[in-house]
């Protein structure tokens, strides 16, 4: 929301111009002590600050609001009294810094908002550095883009930068249900890759069965089979091997693994994550294991089973795309592309 003012500004020679001064809201959370409930407030601001050479001011259409890592912030030293909410946007670029090479005004964009920036997503207007954007595809509307994209560049980096997912292989998507895992299957998929995926609840079993290829006239399934451990009496490993003949999975993307022994897990859906010990018993030779677990402890007993099958672990940061601006531009691209219908080499 915005609204305009009277203001003026100083000409070089001392006369004036009339320059209308905007009020835009912008949304932030603030968390007093750790533990203590967030709550949201609406901050008031005058004007953005000039464009800067990089910078690209970007009119929201769309905002998607994510889950706000507090304790990540405050490991890497970025707590704030006021912290802004919602990341990921889609918008139309209306004005361009002097160095910006990509873009230009009236290009349709979307991208992400690194960790560290002060802008708050839900706003009218941001101030973007050109490294956090790409062009959003005509096929794609707004509420897709910026819904999309933070779970599309999470299944992209795990599958094609950790994993290195190839024709042939057989991927394990935990949790096929969710919108990360929906995406991480048509991801496999479209790499020809096999895909077997697991369902929390019957609802989720029901809809991944219904996932057809988008092509006209192909009704063959996206996911090859669908595990439902909703009710905790199906075994993933003996379900994986079985589906393999025995010779295990080549990727596995995790949603959250068992890290202790039954009765030590309070949390009724963390009943049916499995056993780490399962994910390594399914695991094939030279198979990849990434996961989201960043408490995952491993005893000698499950690396020296990693180290006979030549096996790995990658760990899945959120956040990982933000260490290098270069790599975060190619993954929003590449993820894009495809969402549009683009094929991909």
């Amino acid at each position: 929301m915005a609204t305009a003012g009277r203001g003026v500004a100083a000409r070089p020679g001392g006369s004036s111009r009339w320059v209308p001064r905007i009020t835009m809201k912008a949304l932030y959370c603030q968390q007093k002590s750790p533990g203590e409930e967030m709550t949201f407030v609406f901050q008031e601001r005058e004007n953005l600050p000039p464009t800067r050479d990089n910078d690209v001011k970007v009119q929201v259409r769309a905002c998607a609001l994510s889950w706000i890592d507090t304790k990540l912030l405050s490991e890497i030293k970025l707590e704030k009294e006021l912290l802004p909410v919602g990341r990921e946007i889609s918008g139309v670029v209306l004005e361009v810094g002097r160095k910006v090479t990509f873009f230009q005004p009236d290009d349709e964009v979307v991208g992400i908002l690194p960790l560290d920036s002060e802008e708050s997503g839900l706003c009218e207007v941001v101030l973007v550095h050109e490294h956090y954007l790409v062009r959003k595809p005509e096929k794609v509307c707004w509420v897709e883009a910026a819904g999309t994209v933070r779970d599309g560049v999470r299944a992209y980096t795990a599958l094609h930068y950790l994993s290195h997912v190839s024709p042939g292989k057989t991927v394990l998507v935990m949790d096929g249900g969710s919108p990360f895992g929906t995406i991480a299957i048509q991801l496999a998929q479209h790499r020809g890759a096999k895909v077997i995926s697991t369902a929390y609840s019957l609802e989720d079993k029901q809809y991944l069965e219904r996932l057809r290829l988008p092509v006209e006239g192909i009704r063959q399934p996206l996911v090859a089979r669908v595990i439902d451990v909703s009710n905790g009496k199906i075994d993933v490993a003996e379900s994986c091997l079985e589906e393999t003949g025995g010779l295990g999975v080549d990727i596995v993307l995790d949603a959250g693994v068992k890290l202790y022994n039954a009765e030590d897990e309070s949390a009724s859906k963390s009943q049916l994550l499995p056993h780490k010990h399962d994910i390594i018993t399914l695991l094939g030779v030279g198979g990849h294991w990434i996961t989201t677990e960043k408490n995952l402890q491993l005893d000698p007993p499950d690396s020296h089973s990693l180290f006979l099958k030549g096996a790995t672990v990658s760990f899945l940061n959120d956040e990982i795309w933000n260490l290098s601006n270069v790599q975060q531009g190619k993954y929003l691209y590449t993820h894009l592309r495809r969402y549009n219908g683009e094929i991909i080499e």
